[in-house]
């Protein structure tokens, strides 16, 4: 997962773009990187968060009136450098391209990448098949009378050629700002555009609040399969090239997305409150009669809140969150996970002493961070806890671009009862499968990690070949 914003406008971007930027800092925080074009592409991209590797000096370098920013935590490829985001070729036109997503027939592609196109990669990270992949297809065309429909028609051959999920923005210099979408539409991707004195101006990002700090006009999120180009005039053309059935990844619903941005016509605060409803109703089909309701901070708020009022049980904040610790889930050993989680929450005891409380979590992953919290309100004085997951157990790896674990790893494999007593909870309740696809039913979404039901052909042998390099290099 990754967060990519793209933005085409009447004067100097820089600002907005960087501004922009930080609004998606929450989707990932291994690296970053911004390119502006003006004769030239500018890039500037390094390891860390956007405070770190952004100064005053890198950002006024970065002119022009287009440009590209992106935020990483690593899902196929390495932490290096080199694998950080935006990538740069300088054939056809130069193009400038980010993404957010995960290709699964990457080995297959680099082979047919070197043996028909005689182009030998130089990362580990899937955005190079993708970039050259569309700049092979685009090159094959009248460079000299491109017309948008040209551009469109390379999107197409790169769609059906390039499987998995993407959400990608590209800078094609001197042409204009392009966008598109996987065929299933799983990756988020959301349009929005901003009146000015000259006319409008447009952009891309992940999610719409972005957007909201900008001044845009949300126009909705990019569908299955769209491409969208914005010409150097700023002119709008949209197509659908290469649709399949959508299937919208729903943890960005449970998880990943903030509470203030809309997805597909919807508020994922309300959301979230719909599903706390729906865990309501559990918790007191198990007899459960907690003292308050609490949430883990900060995704968890709205699960909580609602149902809290639901049950008609208090809801209070009993955790405090050290807010600069990243997301333990993540972290590549245990050992780091363990320490995170030591380090990320603490306890008001004077809330949560002498009650029954119910804690719920956006999910349990690896169980890692479920179980200290547990610990954490028991030594607090809590003299019952109920654990509440707003997600359904987490049964499969996810293969398109969130690395949540490996099959070994995940907690939600093991029988309720198992997890229970692994986290040393009085009561333990998942949000229903079923109630969470009857409440979104024939809405199209990814519950991949939940059913083990992959939307994309082929996802399950790239599994396990991830898997298996993974336990070889361990």
């Amino acid at each position: 997962m990754c967060g990519i914003i793209g933005l085409s406008g009447h004067e100097n971007i820089i600002s907005d773009l960087l501004f922009g930027l930080s609004t998606l800092q929450h989707r990932g925080q291994t690296s970053c990187g911004m390119v502006t074009f003006d004769k030239l592409f500018h890039t500037h991209k390094g390891l860390g968060v956007i405070s770190h590797v952004f100064d005053k000096d890198s950002v006024q370098k970065l002119t022009g009136d287009i440009g590209l920013g992106h935020v990483r935590y690593a899902t196929q490829g390495s932490d290096d450098i080199i694998n950080a985001q935006p990538f740069t070729i300088n054939y056809p036109f130069g193009i400038a391209m980010i993404h957010n997503g995960n290709i699964i027939n990457f080995n297959e592609l680099r082979k047919t990448m070197y043996e028909e196109n005689h182009i030998l990669l130089e990362t580990s990270n899937d955005l190079e098949l993708i970039l050259y992949t569309f700049s092979s297809e685009l090159a094959k065309k009248d460079l000299k009378h491109l017309k948008v429909e040209d551009i469109f028609e390379a999107v197409t051959k790169t769609q059906k050629k390039v499987i998995g999920a993407y959400a990608a923005i590209s800078v094609i210099a001197n042409r204009g700002l392009l966008a598109f979408t996987d065929p299933n539409g799983i990756r988020p991707l959301a349009l929005g555009r901003r009146q000015t004195d000259t006319g409008y101006e447009y952009g891309f990002a992940s999610e719409s609040s972005s957007f909201d700090y900008l001044g845009y006009e949300l126009m909705g999120n990019l569908e299955p399969g769209e491409a969208v180009f914005v010409d150097m005039d700023n002119n709008l053309f949209r197509k659908i090239c290469h649709q399949k059935e959508r299937a919208f990844c729903i943890f960005e619903y449970i998880y990943f997305a903030r509470e203030d941005s809309r997805m597909h016509n919807v508020l994922v605060a309300e959301e979230r409150m719909k599903m706390g409803r729906l865990l309501a109703a559990k918790v007191r089909s198990a007899g459960l009669q907690p003292d308050i309701v609490i949430d883990v901070p900060s995704s968890a708020y709205f699960f909580a809140a609602s149902l809290a009022e639901e049950l008609g049980v208090p809801y209070r904040r009993g955790l405090a969150k050290n807010n600069h610790i990243g997301r333990s889930f993540i972290l590549s050993t245990q050992k780091e996970r363990e320490t995170t989680a030591r380090l990320k929450l603490n306890p008001i005891k004077e809330i949560v002493a002498g009650k029954k409380v119910v804690i719920v979590d956006d999910s349990i992953v690896r169980g890692t961070t479920s179980k200290h919290i547990v610990h954490l309100l028991k030594k607090a004085g809590a003299t019952a806890v109920y654990f509440v997951s707003a997600a359904p157990p987490i049964k499969n790896p996810c293969v398109y671009g969130i690395d949540m674990a490996i099959s070994d790893e995940l907690i939600g494999r093991k029988s309720e009862e198992e997890i229970a007593k692994y986290l040393e909870v009085d009561a333990l309740i998942y949000q229903s499968l079923d109630d969470l696809q009857e409440l979104y039913k024939n809405e199209g979404f990814c519950y991949a990690c939940f059913s083990g039901k992959y939307p994309v052909s082929n996802s399950l042998e790239y599994l396990q070949s991830v898997e298996a390099e993974r336990k070889l290099n361990c």
